[in-house]
């Protein structure tokens, strides 16, 4: 016999959303909730809680394979996606593209503050839109991939795999940065206005929503936790590149850590 007093299935749920008959609240509201009528209650009457937050991640990136199409075969030493390189370092026609990569002829902030038109992000956006890239490669040649150059148009659905893989994700000490001072300051992740006319901001940083900063996520995620994110199926691998634990914080969530995950995504 179970000791849970409210009992819901998958199925159940579902079949309530499928019948728009489903109540959901965010994390937020999901507590305000259990404080006004109790947890028996609010569990009982709340369906759905969403843990939904937003974040601009520049720790982000595309790891694709291009496949071996036609012969002869090639095992990529560099590579270029509309001319923005990608980092060729693994096996064969693996490859990696960070978010923040440039092209290798943008003058960046050579004529300050610089324009940064295009980069790794906007290939990974035009893949997702369907839009065709080119896409070139060069190697050093071997007898077992004699192929010294590639260079072709590609889209999402050409690539044998294609994953965004995130070393650092909803970071708790990103919260919001303004410019209170009376010029431009000009940041990678964009310009702040003066006079705090714009914010940069994640919600993840401050957000009651965020399960996995409020400590619900085990202390060595793997494979077996999932997340949505874009409609994908995604999930988290590891911890992230830069956990910083001890960094001072005030207010909510006061009693979680300074983490960071890494995360996989896949193809939606």
């Amino acid at each position: 016999m179970s000791s849970h007093k409210v009992i819901k299935t998958i199925a159940e749920i579902n079949e309530r959303i499928k019948k728009g008959q489903a109540v959901v609240l965010n994390a937020e509201e999901m507590t305000e909730a259990v404080r006004r009528m109790g947890p028996e209650k609010a569990a009982r009457e709340v369906d759905v809680v969403t843990t939904g937050t937003f974040s601009p991640m520049c720790s982000s990136g595309l790891l694709f394979n291009i496949g071996q199409p036609e012969p002869p075969k090639i095992r990529t030493t560099r590579v270029w996606m509309n001319d923005v390189p990608a980092y060729a370092g693994l096996a064969a026609v693996d490859a990696y593209l960070g978010a923040t990569e440039l092209p290798e002829d943008d003058p960046q902030n050579k004529v300050y503050p610089g324009q940064f038109k295009y980069g790794g992000a906007h290939v990974i956006e035009d893949l997702v839109a369907g839009r065709s890239v080119h896409l070139r490669a060069t190697s050093y040649g071997t007898d077992c991939y004699p192929r010294r150059s590639l260079d072709r148009t590609v889209t999402l659905a050409d690539l044998t795999c294609a994953q965004l893989l995130n070393p650092r994700n909803c970071y708790q000490n990103y919260n919001a940065a303004v410019n209170c001072t009376s010029r431009t300051i000009y940041t990678y992740m964009g310009p702040l206005k003066p006079d705090m006319r714009n914010v940069n901001f994640a919600t993840a940083a401050a957000s009651r929503r965020c399960s996995m900063i409020r400590g619900s996520v085990p202390s060595a995620p793997g494979r077996a936790f999932s997340l949505a994110a874009g409609k994908a199926t995604s999930s988290v691998r590891a911890r992230s590149t830069i956990p910083h634990p001890s960094a001072p914080r005030k207010g909510s969530p006061s009693a979680a850590r300074a983490r960071s995950w890494c995360a996989a995504i896949s193809r939606a």
